[in-house]
């Protein structure tokens, strides 16, 4: 992963000034999308579940009944 983030970064460094106003802004874009694309909630709802079953892992975790039913509200 380190190996990765260092290219990246060599790569990143070498952009001209336009490319790097360019990568800025898709980079931006991209997060406004992840933030606003499944509500609060609903990572809440998800992360309780998970942190509930770690705690009692003898519960059935329905996670597929779940991603199925998130799926169905960002359709």
């Amino acid at each position: 992963m380190d190996a990765t983030v260092k290219v990246l970064k060599h790569k990143i460094d070498n952009f001209t000034p336009e490319l790097l106003k360019a990568f800025v802004k898709v980079v931006e874009n991209f997060e406004n999308q992840n933030k606003s694309v499944i509500p609060q909630f609903q990572l809440d709802e998800i992360l309780y579940r998970i942190q509930f079953h770690k705690e009692n892992p003898k519960t059935k975790l329905d996670f597929f009944k779940n991603i199925s039913e998130l799926e169905n509200n960002l359709s």
